[in-house]
Protein backbone atom coordinates (compact mmCIF):
# COMPACT_ATOMS: atom_id res chain seq x y z
CA UNK A 1 0.00 0.00 0.00
CA UNK A 2 1.26 3.43 -0.94
CA UNK A 3 0.33 6.27 1.40
CA UNK A 4 -0.58 9.59 -0.20
CA UNK A 5 -1.28 12.83 1.67
CA UNK A 6 -3.65 15.20 -0.12
CA UNK A 7 -4.01 18.97 0.33
CA UNK A 8 -7.30 20.17 1.92
CA UNK A 9 -9.10 21.19 -1.31
CA UNK A 10 -8.52 17.73 -2.81
CA UNK A 11 -9.58 16.02 0.43
CA UNK A 12 -12.89 17.83 0.16
CA UNK A 13 -13.29 16.91 -3.51
CA UNK A 14 -12.44 13.25 -2.82
CA UNK A 15 -14.52 13.19 0.38
CA UNK A 16 -11.68 11.63 2.31
CA UNK A 17 -9.30 12.32 5.16
CA UNK A 18 -5.81 13.75 4.86
CA UNK A 19 -4.19 10.44 3.90
CA UNK A 20 -5.30 7.84 1.40
CA UNK A 21 -3.80 4.47 0.53
CA UNK A 22 -3.58 3.02 -2.96
CA UNK A 23 -2.27 -0.21 -4.40
CA UNK A 24 0.38 0.04 -7.10
CA UNK A 25 1.26 -2.96 -9.22
CA UNK A 26 4.78 -2.87 -10.54
CA UNK A 27 7.37 -0.14 -10.02
CA UNK A 28 6.38 2.67 -7.65
CA UNK A 29 6.77 5.88 -9.66
CA UNK A 30 4.94 9.20 -9.73
CA UNK A 31 3.04 7.95 -12.78
CA UNK A 32 1.99 4.65 -11.22
CA UNK A 33 0.93 6.28 -7.95
CA UNK A 34 -1.07 9.02 -9.70
CA UNK A 35 -2.67 6.40 -11.96
CA UNK A 36 -3.72 4.47 -8.84
CA UNK A 37 -5.02 7.63 -7.12
CA UNK A 38 -7.09 8.56 -10.19
CA UNK A 39 -8.48 5.00 -10.43
CA UNK A 40 -9.49 4.99 -6.77
CA UNK A 41 -10.70 8.63 -6.76
CA UNK A 42 -11.91 9.44 -10.30
CA UNK A 43 -13.12 12.86 -9.15
CA UNK A 44 -9.43 13.86 -8.86
CA UNK A 45 -8.72 13.28 -12.57
CA UNK A 46 -7.35 16.46 -14.04
CA UNK A 47 -6.58 18.08 -10.68
CA UNK A 48 -3.05 16.73 -10.19
CA UNK A 49 -1.98 16.50 -13.81
CA UNK A 50 -3.30 17.45 -17.22
CA UNK A 51 -5.53 14.69 -18.59
CA UNK A 52 -4.14 14.98 -22.13
CA UNK A 53 -0.40 15.33 -21.49
CA UNK A 54 -0.28 13.77 -17.99
CA UNK A 55 2.11 16.56 -16.96
CA UNK A 56 1.97 17.84 -13.40
CA UNK A 57 -0.23 20.88 -12.90
CA UNK A 58 1.96 23.98 -12.33
CA UNK A 59 0.72 24.63 -8.78
CA UNK A 60 0.96 21.01 -7.63
CA UNK A 61 4.15 19.78 -5.97
CA UNK A 62 5.23 16.28 -4.88
CA UNK A 63 7.41 15.62 -1.84
CA UNK A 64 8.68 12.47 -0.17
CA UNK A 65 11.29 11.86 2.50
CA UNK A 66 11.91 15.63 2.78
CA UNK A 67 12.79 15.89 -0.93
CA UNK A 68 10.96 17.86 -3.63
CA UNK A 69 10.23 15.33 -6.36
CA UNK A 70 8.12 17.68 -8.48
CA UNK A 71 10.63 17.98 -11.30
CA UNK A 72 11.79 14.36 -11.28
CA UNK A 73 10.96 12.16 -14.25
CA UNK A 74 7.46 10.69 -13.86
CA UNK A 75 8.83 7.19 -14.37
CA UNK A 76 11.71 7.52 -11.89
CA UNK A 77 11.37 5.22 -8.91
CA UNK A 78 10.07 6.88 -5.76
CA UNK A 79 12.14 6.46 -2.57
CA UNK A 80 12.12 2.97 -1.07
CA UNK A 81 10.44 4.29 2.12
CA UNK A 82 7.46 5.40 0.01
CA UNK A 83 7.35 2.09 -1.89
CA UNK A 84 7.29 0.18 1.43
CA UNK A 85 4.56 2.42 2.86
CA UNK A 86 6.82 3.72 5.63
CA UNK A 87 6.63 7.31 4.33
CA UNK A 88 3.84 9.00 2.39
CA UNK A 89 3.98 10.80 -0.92
CA UNK A 90 2.94 14.35 -0.09
CA UNK A 91 0.91 16.25 -2.66
CA UNK A 92 1.08 19.95 -1.91
CA UNK A 93 -0.82 22.79 -3.52
CA UNK A 94 1.68 25.58 -4.15
CA UNK A 95 0.72 29.12 -3.18
CA UNK A 96 0.99 31.89 -5.75
CA UNK A 97 0.10 35.52 -5.78
CA UNK A 98 1.53 38.87 -5.10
Amino acid sequence: MIRVVLPPPLRILAKTGPEICVVVDGPVTQRSVLDAVERAYPMLRGTLRDQETHRRRPLVRFFACEDDLSNEAVDALLPADVARGDEPLLIIGAIAGG
